[in-house]
């Protein structure tokens, strides 16, 4: 009987690095990065933390060559556009990254190979595989070509602004830090989890707390609670 191919060997993951254009020099990274906390305690969360800063600073970059006029607070706005959970998605799916996600088998019958939330953390954690394996120069290079037919755009400031996004403005208008946010907490089945995150602001030493069914949703929810409290400072 042929033996069964490792996972970083598997005609899948070696397509996959063909529609990356980049040949990963420790594939493991890229296996990790497609492996939910549902399937192994060796999971993306933590590369995903580093490709979402990472994601945040290409299309920051991307932004300002492109967006030549616009100032700060529009350029934010469009930042937010571009990285949020339904443009990752889209790009996620693009890439095949449905048909490689590891799941456990709860996670599996409930259709979280399909769930956007858990799509764009996927594609935020193969980001920071490239990072990892490469450097930053080459995620650049491959968030760039992610990007180069989402419609970018002076109009993308008329979008109305997500939580985050408005908690960000109101602070750079200040001339303060930006907000640090953590998963403090998860509960739940891991298919059915709710994480609970910690939005601070260091000037202030305070902190908020929401909870969402994903890390994206939760940050959301703990930036809707900060700003509640920042505006009735300005009250």
């Amino acid at each position: 009987m042929r033996p069964t191919p490792a996972p970083t060997s598997s005609p899948a993951l070696q397509a996959l690095q063909k529609r990356l254009q980049h040949e990963f020099a420790n594939p493991k990274l890229l296996v990790q990065a497609l492996t939910h906390r549902s399937f192994s305690a060796d999971h993306y969360e933590r590369i995903e933390f580093l490709g979402d800063s990472v994601l945040n600073l290409a299309v920051a970059g991307l932004l300002y060559e492109r967006l030549k006029d616009l100032p700060e607070g529009d350029l934010s706005r469009a930042r937010a556009n571009l990285v949020k959970e339904d443009t990752l998605h889209k790009l996620a799916v693009v890439l095949g990254l449905p048909d490689l996600l590891r799941l456990g088998e709860g996670e599996a019958r409930s259709g979280g190979k399909n769930r956007p939330s858990m799509l764009a953390d996927a594609l935020e954690a193969v980001i920071g595989a490239v990072y990892l394996d490469a450097g930053y120069d080459k995620a650049d290079q491959l968030v760039r070509r992610l990007f180069k037919d989402v419609e970018v755009n002076p109009k993308m400031k008329a979008i109305g602004k997500d939580p985050k996004t408005e908690l960000q403005e109101w602070l750079q208008g200040r001339k303060m830090h930006l907000p640090l946010y953590r998963v403090v907490g998860t509960t739940g089945a891991a298919h059915m989890q709710t994480f609970e995150v910690e939005c601070a602001i260091t000037e202030y030493g305070r902190a908020e707390r929401g909870t969402g069914v994903s890390r994206r949703a939760g940050e959301q929810a703990a930036a809707t609670a900060m700003l509640a409290f920042v505006k009735t400072l300005a009250s």
